[in-house]
């Protein structure tokens, strides 16, 4: 009994007009106006760990990303044998900034814009062109020359000879190839899966430095329930007045709006909101909450001097059936009901960041401040989790599954509680350790919904960096450590700690697999002035298993799991395996 807004038909215009150009509802961004540089201002953004550590000599950022695809495909060339030689390009042969040029389109980058050469030129200049498939010749205008890393930033204008790949009566949204969003959506599905695939695979190639040799081939990724109408949460935005300035407030200032401005998401590539009055990828109930939100600003827009940004969260009641009255709860502009079995879930849009949000996860109940940090697809938590379930302990066929060896479960990085949660039944102790105090007041209090026992689940406010100094009673040789660090990774402080407490297991989820290779790698192959276990800078671990999840389709991005066991010598307390001279 679902509402007819899940069942949401696609949209007829694609944002490419009659013969894959670009229509009047989308145009390119306008020449006089100015573009910003494609590299992030913002060093709290750009940089990693890898700024300040001597280890982890990588960030995983989208530029080394891109740039790491970009020199790939210029060392794949293979000159001697084109019939055009591609070679070195001058600066002042390179296409004028603004010019439309033809380019052939060989490879999807791991940033989800497309990778070609020039049509008909000898030039090895690589060309970075969103909203394009392998086998795509388009036309694209040039906006930024990168010379010394031989790659050129470029806008979309049309499609000439479309790729075997793309299909665009696929395309759900009249905003994609404009909003920077979604990447993907004129792709089948399992095209996407395979990509992001073949995004870890190159992940651990280029990042963690590791021979061939210390890694296992990556398992195929693991597909999201639903390919549109996942998002449980969204975050529109708008700018200011247009004549606004930094310094109105200290000159006491106050700008109004003489209209209603654009409320959505980035133009791909710039800084310029674009006016989204829907979003595909949203849930239903997220939708609504969009359309509620958008009428709201305008009507209430003479309180607004500055921009803002709008949080949508979708909020989930589950009601027994038996109880469920069909006269009473009524489907209206604000509500969407889904049949779920034994229970019909009322869904309802949350726009106010300290509200609570309820979310399930088959029978497990979290609840958190709308604003805070959770998986935003629900549909593929249930897969998600059980994946974890099951990797997280020995094989059955290892010598110690089963025997109650691993007892005990650290979840660092832990949020409010997901994985300590879904866990713990597994486990004798699992600890759940975050650095915000406001997470772990969360996780308690699910633990506590979720009817665990403190003896079972406990959780403390702590710096991932500092942990394992507090953890001297937890056996290294029955524990489990759960890692799921934000983008830029672990740090090398950490990094050192969980090698030198020489946990078991390790289980490594990453929103980034660029930076998760990087840390698998330092767990794997050693790091410099730590000993381990096995001799001063040898590695401790071996990878079982590396496979990615697809929590964002439509878009570039791929989750990683990574599962490590320790090696068997070396363990804690037995004797250490001797250097090799």
């Amino acid at each position: 009994m679902a509402s007819s807004a899940a069942n949401v038909a696609p949209v007829e215009s694609t944002g490419l007009g009659p013969g894959g150009k670009r229509g009047a509802e989308s145009p390119l961004r306008r020449e006089e106006e100015s573009r910003g540089s494609y590299r992030f201002k913002n060093k709290r953004m750009r940089n990693g760990h890898a700024d300040t550590s001597l280890i982890l000599r990588t960030n995983g950022s989208n530029e080394e990303v891109l740039l790491a695809d970009v020199n790939a495909m210029i060392k794949s060339l293979d000159l001697e044998d084109t019939s055009t030689k591609r070679e070195n390009t001058e600066v002042s042969a390179l296409p004028e900034k603004l010019s439309e040029i033809e380019v052939t389109i060989q490879k999807i980058s791991s940033t989800g814009d497309g990778l070609g050469f020039q049509k008909d030129s000898t030039s090895n200049q690589v060309y970075v062109v969103p909203f394009t498939a392998p086998g795509d010749t388009v036309t694209a205008k040039v906006f930024k020359h990168f010379t010394k890393e031989k790659y050129t930033m470029a806008d979309l204008v049309s499609v000439n000879n479309p790729s075997p790949h793309r299909d665009d009566s696929l395309i759900r949204c009249p905003y994609f190839a404009t909003c920077s969003g979604c990447q993907f959506q004129m792709l089948p599905y399992s095209y996407q899966l395979a990509h992001k695939k073949s995004i870890v695979e190159r992940a651990y190639k280029n990042f963690s430095n590791l021979a061939p040799e210390l890694l296992i081939p990556i398992g195929d990724t693991i597909g999201s329930p639903l390919e549109y109408g996942y998002r449980t949460k969204l975050t529109p935005h708008f700018d200011g007045p247009p004549d606004a300035r930094r310094s109105d407030g200290r000159k006491g200032i106050k700008r109004s709006f003489t209209s209603v401005p654009p409320i959505g998401f980035m133009k791909k590539n710039t800084r310029l909101t674009i006016d989204i009055e829907d979003c595909p990828i949203g849930t239903p109930a997220v939708r609504k909450g969009l359309k509620r939100e958008r009428a709201r600003v305008a009507t209430e827009l003479s309180k607004y001097t500055k921009g803002a940004t709008l949080l949508l969260r979708e909020h989930t009641e589950r009601i027994p059936k038996s109880s469920f009255d069909a006269t009473v709860h009524v489907d209206d502009e604000n509500t969407v009901y889904e049949d779920r079995g034994a229970y019909v879930l009322r869904k309802t849009c949350v726009t106010d960041p300290n509200a609570k949000t309820t979310e399930y996860i088959d029978d497990f109940r979290f609840v958190n401040p709308a604003g805070a940090f959770f998986q935003n697809n629900n549909s593929i938590l249930p897969r998600f989790t059980q994946y974890i379930r099951d990797h997280i302990l020995p094989p059955s066929s290892d010598d110690d599954a089963g025997d109650g060896k691993i007892t005990h479960l650290i979840d660092a990085y832990s949020g409010s509680g997901l994985f300590t949660i879904t866990l713990s039944s597994l486990f004798k102790t699992s600890l759940g350790i975050d650095i915000a105090a406001s997470s772990i007041a969360s996780a308690t209090q699910n633990a506590a919904l979720n009817n665990l026992p403190e003896s079972q689940a406990t959780f403390q406010a702590a710096d991932a960096s500092h942990l394992f100094k507090s953890l001297k009673e937890v056996p290294a040789e029955k524990t489990v450590v759960m890692i799921d660090p934000p983008r830029k990774g672990c740090d090398e402080s950490f990094l050192r700690q969980l090698i030198g407490f020489g946990p078991k297991r390790v289980v490594y989820v990453s929103c980034n697999v660029h930076s998760q290779a990087r840390d698998v790698g330092v767990l794997v192959g050693g790091m410099e002035g730590v000993d381990g276990g096995f001799g001063m800078g040898k590695g401790c671990y071996e990878v079982e298993s590396i496979c990615g999840f697809d929590f964002f389709p439509q878009t570039g991005h791929v989750e990683g799991v990574a599962v490590l066991r320790r090696k068997e010598a070396g363990m804690k307390g037995e004797e250490k395996v001797e250097e090799t001279v």
